[in-house]
C-alpha cells in the first residue's frame, strides 16, 4: 500500500448493523500484511437520520439534512470518498453530493460493472429491497438489466415484514424468522426466472445468506467495498 491512500469515510446508521456489516467488508475486502495496510476509515454512525422509507412513500421526516450533515462530518475528518451502506438512501444522495465536495461511491455503477464482468449472461434480475426502494425505480433506472420484484403482497407480507416486522431485522432479530420470509420471496423470484437476487436493502444481508438460495445472490455492499478498496 501506499503512503498517499485515499481515506474512506462512512455515512452510517441506516441501520447500524448494517453499517457494522459493511465497516468488516471493507476490512476483508483489503489485501493486507500487516495493520498498517489497511485504509483509514471514518464512520458517522447516526441513527438519527430519519427513516429513508418513510419518508419516500410520505410517511415521514425528509432525512435529507440529516444525510448532508453526515456527509460534511466524514468530509471534515478528512474522507477522499464517501460511502453510505444504505440502498434506500440513493433516492437523496445526488442532493446530498451538491452540498459536499467529496465524491459519494456509486453503488449502482460498482454494481452494474460487476453484474456485467462476474455474473456471465445476465438478463433478468430479481430484487429484494424496501418499498421506498422500489417505488423509487431505483434499481431500474440505475442498472441495464430486467429487473424483477416479488408480488405486492409478498413485498408487504415477507420483505418488509422481514425488515420491519416485529421479529425483523431492524428489531434486532437475524435468525429463522425473517430468513424464512425472505427465502420464501427469493423462491418467488427464482420461479419467475431470474438470473440472480440481489439483497437490494442492507438490512437483508444480515440474514439471507448464499446457502439459503439456489442462485447467485449479490451483496451490493459487498460488491462496493471491494470497488473501494481496489486502489
Amino acid at each position: 500500500m501506499n503512503d498517499h491512500q485515499k481515506i474512506i469515510g462512512v455515512v452510517g446508521g441506516m441501520g447500524p448493523e448494517a453499517t457494522a456489516s459493511f465497516f468488516y467488508k471493507l476490512i476483508r475486502s483489503t489485501e493486507v500484511k500487516k495493520d498498517q495496510d489497511h485504509y483509514r476509515i471514518f464512520i458517522d454512525n447516526n441513527p438519527k437520520i430519519p427513516d429513508r422509507t418513510k419518508a419516500i412513500l410520505g410517511e415521514g421526516e425528509n432525512p435529507l439534512p440529516a444525510l448532508i450533515a453526515t456527509a460534511k462530518n466524514v468530509e471534515k475528518a478528512g474522507a477522499d470518498v464517501i460511502a453510505v451502506p444504505c440502498i434506500t438512501s440513493n433516492y437523496f444522495l445526488a442532493d446530498v453530493q451538491k452540498e459536499v465536495n467529496t465524491p459519494i461511491a456509486n453503488v449502482f455503477e460498482a454494481l452494474a460493472t460487476y453484474l456485467s464482468t462476474k455474473e456471465k449472461n445476465v438478463q433478468k434480475v430479481g430484487v429484494l429491497c424496501t418499498t421506498g426502494t422500489r417505488k423509487m425505480a431505483l434499481f431500474q433506472k440505475n442498472l441495464p438489466f430486467d429487473i424483477c420484484y416479488p408480488s405486492d403482497r409478498s413485498q408487504e407480507t415477507k420483505v418488509m415484514e422481514a425488515i420491519y416486522g416485529i421479529d425483523g431485522i431492524k428489531q434486532g432479530n437475524t435468525g429463522i424468522a425473517p430468513k424464512r420470509l425472505l427465502q420464501e420471496a427469493a423462491l418467488e423470484l427464482i420461479d419467475n426466472g431470474v438470473d440472480v437476487i440481489i439483497s437490494g436493502c442492507t438490512e437483508i444481508e444480515l440474514a439471507l445468506k448464499q446457502e439459503d438460495v439456489e442462485i447467485p445472490l449479490i451483496d451490493p455492499m459487498q460488491v462496493l467495498a471491494e470497488s473501494l478498496t481496489r486502489e
